[in-house]
């Protein structure tokens, strides 16, 4: 029987969940405000949130400055392009690992998990000297390859605890049928773990859209996506607030909106077996 649950402690439960929802979105917020206001309105102190002199300028000198379409096409390969190669890796791998494992498949799993424990900068040396010679310094392919490997970890992670909750007797029936490996896969595993498999893809995309280690030191012009595009307005002469804020919020503003409208997706996909 569920335990009941008072009006009083519903709505105190309520007005606390969207306090700490507003502290988390506020700095999003500010920087949406601030992206529509002067450089000096920007710096005012104390702030003013609605009462200011609101403005495009900021948007245009942006637009004028950088090639924003360039920058967001090349965050959109990139990001995409490593996700989906990321999954035609994970799912066969973590297909194996969940329903045809060895004594060592824990520790494999575990060694995967432990390579996003080490700091980025400590194989920065290496790996920009092996991009150096193979010429895939600052190319789109470059980027989906270090940003895949480095994601492939959580994607297998993700995957194989999704496929555990799946029941064995269903893909022994399917074997019982004829259906080999591959239909198995496909007709059988994918359908049934499909809001695992979006949650996953959704969550890397999310990862690599936001990474901004490896893109800051393996691109420059060519294949910059939009982390090195807000990076271009940090300069010598000091920080322009205002501007700052309108390159970012062009920047966030797909994936918020593909995060909006994934969002029931990705709960989903995120409980997905926690209850039988």
């Amino acid at each position: 029987m569920p335990r009941a649950v008072s009006p009083g402690r519903k709505w105190l439960t309520t007005v606390l969940a969207w306090a700490v929802g507003f502290v988390i979105f506020f700095p999003i917020l500010w920087m949406v405000l601030a992206s529509f206001k002067t450089e000096l309105e920007a710096f005012a102190i104390p702030p003013s949130f609605v009462s200011f002199h609101w403005t495009l300028e900021n948007y245009a000198a942006v637009q004028s400055r950088s090639d924003y379409v360039h920058h967001a096409l090349n965050s959109i390969i990139i990001a995409g392009g490593s996700t989906l190669i990321a999954l035609l890796i994970a799912i066969p791998a973590a297909w194996s690992m969940a329903f045809a494992p060895t004594r060592r498949t824990r520790d494999l799993l575990l060694w995967m998990l432990s390579t996003k424990m080490m700091p980025p900068v400590g194989v920065l040396v290496p790996i920009y000297l092996l991009y150096r010679t193979f010429g895939l310094l600052d190319t789109r392919a470059g980027l989906i390859i270090v940003l895949c490997l480095g994601n492939l970890p959580i994607v297998v992670w993700m995957l194989f605890t999704y496929f555990k909750e799946i029941p064995k007797d269903i893909l022994e029936a399917a074997r019982m049928d004829g259906a080999t490996v591959g239909r198995e896969l496909v007709y059988v595993l994918t359908p049934m773990a499909v809001p695992g498999i979006a949650s996953t893809l959704l969550l890397n995309v999310i990862l690599a859209w936001n990474e901004a280690f490896w893109t800051l030191n393996l691109s420059t012009s060519e294949a910059a996506p939009l982390t090195v595009f807000i990076a271009s307005y940090s300069s010598p002469e000091g920080l322009f607030w205002a501007r700052l804020s309108a390159a970012s919020t062009l920047a966030i503003a797909p994936i918020l909106v593909l995060g909006w409208f994934s969002q029931r997706q990705l709960v989903r996909g995120l409980t997905f077996g926690a209850v039988k």
